[in-house]
């Protein structure tokens, strides 16, 4: 009779110990449950583009190639008219919205307004493009902040009336980006521009890189 009640002892001590033993799994499966809520649905990462010796990239480190090109990008769908001025650039800001912080975006609305009301958008087309012989380099893009950085592009602009070139200048664009993670659908980069640095756009001299502080609006 003893060795049965030992048996039975023994097997209700084992079932216990089974239940600690799924008490603790389903503490382990509540925990990693809770990370794997916290993991954003959505991640960013920003790739250098030279690879050929490998990279090991930080998740919220975006190298200057990376902003060189975004500021270049969004900087030049902003000053793309391809038909009429006083249609395409408000039609460029909406579009690029999502790029722009609030208050950039809206002092490029009054200065769309402005430019419309004195009538210099009229049948104007203008487009962005780089200068052969100015393109990136590490030092045209300084980091200020973890989350904020400031871009020189040198830039040529041309604009035409009705066929006629009316400008065609080299113009240097000081332009600030901030980390701008605000909606992953519309804005994948998660950056934003947010305005220009110092005096703003400035007229470079036409022989070289050189720029002349003769303030210039976008």
């Amino acid at each position: 009779m003893t060795r049965y009640r030992h048996a039975i002892d023994n097997v209700q001590s084992h079932v216990r110990s089974l239940w600690v033993v799924i008490g603790m799994l389903l503490g382990v499966i509540a925990a990693l449950w809770l990370a794997l809520m916290r993991i954003p649905a959505d991640l960013t990462v920003h790739v250098p583009p030279d690879l050929r010796q490998g990279a090991s990239q930080h998740i919220r480190h975006v190298p200057a190639e990376n902003i060189y090109t975004f500021a270049y990008y969004i900087l030049q769908q902003l000053n793309r008219w391809p038909e009429d001025g006083a249609s395409d650039y408000g039609a460029a800001i909406y579009r690029l919205s999502a790029y722009l912080t609030p208050a950039f975006r809206q002092a490029l609305i009054e200065d769309f307004e402005a430019k419309a009301d004195a009538g210099e958008l009229k049948h104007r087309v203008r487009s962005l493009q780089a200068i052969a012989d100015a393109g990136f380099a590490a030092s045209r893009v300084t980091q200020i902040g973890a989350a904020e950085w400031h871009a020189s592009l040198d830039l040529e602009l041309t604009e035409t009336v009705r066929g006629m070139t009316v400008k065609h200048t080299r113009i240097q664009y000081p332009l600030r980006i901030v980390r701008y993670a605000v909606d992953p659908e519309t804005n994948p980069w998660g950056l934003a521009l947010t305005g220009y640095v110092g005096n703003g756009p400035t007229r470079l001299a036409p022989s070289d890189s050189e720029t002349t502080h003769a303030g210039l609006s976008q």
